[in-house]
């Protein structure tokens, strides 16, 4: 019994920290980031509980591969790492194509041979078959981990799909320009470079989907002197094409182009407060854009 429990420990220790690790992650992001600013927790619960139940379901699936590979004399740490590092279905075919037949030891001489041999191969001795259905028997194993693994992936499934749903018709998600929350996008952005040191926003992009909103959170000091400045520069204009930046706090919201700046320009921040500031670039077509906004 106390043999068992050993045997148990790893993966439970393995799924306790897989568990942990992922929770951590979540928790780094709220903190460096607006964190879920602007989204309704639905989503990022979904999204929790989908990555949770897809580290299950590789765990509880390579726990099986691991005690097969017990039973036929393989390496069972190492399969288990593959089927649980390349996600179970291509780690499971992966092992069923490659995993060897299921060996007996001859009771005449411990050499291990097939469960069909009728005779041991290294010293001859006659195999005697206690059980007809042995091959079947060999198969059934350790089924706990295969349900368990089921149910984690039905449970993936229900959760990719809801987050999916949810997500494609935009419920919960704030995309309004002009929000005191963070904007989040349902579209995609191609970007050459993106950072933000001592309050410079350095933004250059190729292209992004229409009306696709890239943000911001910068910091005002001293409103009644500081200005903003913005160096913007759209390679690639088409007809109707625009970009338009945001600055948004409390229930002050201003919009400038920028689509065809001629020299940087310098905005004045006295209709607005000390403190944090959204700045944002609402993208309308325009291409190959470099651009660099900042208030020192």
């Amino acid at each position: 019994m106390n043999n068992i429990r050993k045997g148990k420990a790893p993966i439970y220790i393995g799924i306790s920290v897989i568990a942990l690790l992922i929770s951590l992650r979540f928790g780094l992001f709220f903190l460096k980031s607006d964190g879920f600013s602007g989204l309704s927790m639905l989503l990022p619960g979904l999204l929790l509980c989908f990555i949770l139940s897809a580290s299950c379901t590789s765990a509880f699936f390579a726990a099986w591969v691991y005690q097969d590979c017990k039973r036929r004399g393989e390496d069972p740490v190492l399969w288990a790492v593959v089927v649980f590092a390349v996600t179970p279905f291509i780690g499971l075919l992966i092992y069923f194509l490659r995993r060897s037949e299921i060996k007996m030891i001859c009771p005449a001489c411990g050499h291990r041979i097939s469960v069909k041999a009728n005779y041991c191969e290294a010293c001859g001795t006659l195999i005697e078959k206690e059980d007809k259905n042995i091959m079947a028997k060999q198969g059934m194993h350790h089924v706990k981990y295969i349900i368990a693994g089921m149910v984690s992936l039905a449970l993936m499934l229900v959760c990719l799909t809801g987050f999916i749903v949810n997500a494609a018709a935009g419920n919960g998600i704030n995309t309004d320009v002009v929000s005191n929350d963070r904007v989040w996008n349902l579209g995609m952005i191609s970007m050459n470079y993106n950072s933000c040191e001592d309050n410079a926003w350095k933004l250059n992009f190729r292209s992004a989907s229409e009306g696709f909103v890239k943000e911001q959170v910068m910091t005002i000091t001293d409103a009644d002197t500081q200005q903003l400045y913005a160096d913007i520069s759209c390679g690639t204009v088409p007809d109707g094409a625009t970009l338009v930046m945001w600055l948004v706090q409390g229930e002050v919201a201003k919009s400038i182009d920028v689509t065809e700046l001629s020299e940087t320009l310098e905005y004045p921040l006295h209709e607005f407060e000390n403190g944090k500031i959204y700045v944002r670039l609402q993208i309308n077509g325009v291409k190959n854009t470099v651009s660099e906004i900042y208030i020192p």
